[in-house]
């Protein structure tokens, strides 16, 4: 007996969820939030690890155009 639709949906189910773990797949979000270690440390706004020098000379000069670009992110002084 048995074998109706609610049966089928929950293997279905299953079925799905072991196909993901065995994937290894995680989320795109995750992997982007763990990404972001480059910070101003004026105002903490975070950046991906992958941003140029030039973006980070960018943020500088328009959000803190006060401050030097190495108070803002000290990684770039030469």
């Amino acid at each position: 007996m048995g074998g109706g639709n609610a049966q089928k949906s929950k293997m279905a189910r299953e079925k799905n969820l072991e196909k993901q773990k065995a994937a290894g797949k995680g989320s795109q979000l995750d992997s982007n939030k763990k990404a972001m270690t480059i910070q101003c440390k004026v105002c903490m706004q975070t950046f991906m690890c992958t941003t140029s020098e030039v973006k980070c000379k960018e943020h500088a000069e328009a959000k803190h155009p006060k401050s030097d670009v190495c108070v803002c992110f000290p990684h770039l002084k030469k």
